[in-house]
């Protein structure tokens, strides 16, 4: 429920105009209701409810248009405009309304404050001031017998002021997500540089064991196995299998250091053969659908998903059946990888870590601090699905 939650939050958190749109709506409703219990006697009440009802119909279309794609930047002015012009249009049409819907002009600055826009909240601050003290000067012209009160100069300081402060507000949230932006980016590079001297270093060791360790133990191999030529004997034999056994561990290790396939053909291929020596070692059947997504500048990190996921399938899911796939998805590359398994309560991964156990939890932290995601999908007795998005490609390679 928590884990949905936050997928909500973090849904209308990334676009606020998409929370402007969702709070268009009951404030439309409020505004009839209010005007009906008001019982204003509408000067023109036909042009009222036609108003009000296109606002209502055109707020249903907008929200609809920003829940369903990405948001253009003119959408925030865009929108902003329309309510303006509809709610003036309404206190000049209703006359007396304008006292009616006057905490309207109160709500509409608050409705856009959190969007990390100033000028615009500025902007809509002051001309729902000056449309408000507008609509008043209209209204009282007029109706001859409608003086213009003094109050309604003090409700025009009021907003005045609260365009001032929301103004103030906004800055404030802009600034400092303009902080926190640059304390991710500096968490990014700072992880990506941490991953950069990880592979150097493993390249760096898988050179040395293959070129070290490693042709020693195959130039001793050869030569023992000239001895057993001349002097049959099980006990070289058995030096001859555990020297074989050595190497093939030796092999395993550079691979993993280093896979050169990763290197040499990109990560499809190199994922692939990963798949291949899983399936080897674990005791499970591996369905594959794998895009051909060339060298992607996240493929070590991806690389490296596919290797550890796929370790914990083996050790504690005890599957029959495991489906990857890779594909490309815009800017992005996705790797996911799910299984038959026995399946796991995700919250148990923070407890893991605890325990020590950081597999997961480190890859976690280290999409996240990329500008990639990982999200964990599992119930206990009906496996894990486990979907793995890199961060963006132009991100990923600065």
């Amino acid at each position: 429920m928590v884990r949905h939650f936050r997928r909500i939050v973090d849904y209308f958190a990334a676009e606020p105009v998409r929370v402007s749109a969702l709070l268009r709506l009951p404030l439309i409703a409020l505004m009839g209701f209010l005007v009906w219990l008001w019982e204003v006697d509408s000067w023109l009440p036909g042009v009222y409810t036609a108003i009000l009802g296109a606002y209502a119909v055109v707020a249903v279309l907008w929200a609809v248009a920003v829940f369903r794609g990405p948001v253009p930047s003119w959408g925030g002015w865009i929108s902003t405009g329309v309510d303006m012009l509809a709610v003036v249009s309404l206190c000049v049409v209703s006359g007396g309304a304008t006292a009616a819907l006057l905490p309207v002009f109160f709500l509409l600055p608050l409705s856009v404050a959190f969007g990390d826009r100033p000028v615009l909240t500025g902007v809509l601050g002051i001309s729902t001031a000056a449309c408000y003290l507008g609509a008043w000067i209209v209204y009282s012209k007029r109706d001859d017998h409608v003086g213009l009160p003094d109050v309604v100069y003090l409700q025009f300081g009021f907003l005045l002021w609260l365009a001032v402060a929301t103004t103030a507000l906004c800055l404030v949230l802009t600034r400092r997500a303009s902080r926190v932006r640059v304390l991710l980016d500096v968490r990014r590079r700072l992880v990506a540089e941490s991953m950069q001297a990880d592979e150097r270093t493993n390249r760096d060791l898988a050179e040395h064991l293959h070129d070290g360790p490693l042709q020693t133990l195959l130039a001793a191999r050869m030569e023992l196995d000239e001895v057993r030529e001349r002097i049959p004997d099980p006990a070289l034999d058995m030096v001859y299998a555990a020297l074989n056994e050595t190497a093939a561990g030796l092999r395993s290790t550079v691979t993993a250091l280093h896979p050169q396939v990763l290197a040499q053909l990109g990560l499809a291929p190199g994922v692939r053969e990963l798949l291949r020596q899983s399936e080897t070692r674990g005791d499970f059947i591996i369905e594959a659908d794998l895009e051909d997504v060339g060298r992607p500048a996240s493929q070590a990190l991806l690389y490296r998903a596919a290797r550890e996921l796929l370790a914990n399938v083996n050790k504690h899911a005890g599957a029959t059946e495991v489906t990857v796939r890779l594909y490309r998805a815009g800017d992005r590359i996705v790797l996911t990888v799910a299984d038959d398994g026995a399946g796991f309560e995700p919250s148990i991964v923070e407890q893991r870590v605890a325990e020590g156990h950081i597999g997961l939890a480190s890859l976690q932290a280290r999409f996240d601090s990329m500008g990639g995601a990982m999200a964990i999908e599992s119930t206990i007795g009906q496996g894990t699905l486990v979907t793995v998005t890199s961060p963006p490609e132009q991100a990923a390679s600065t």
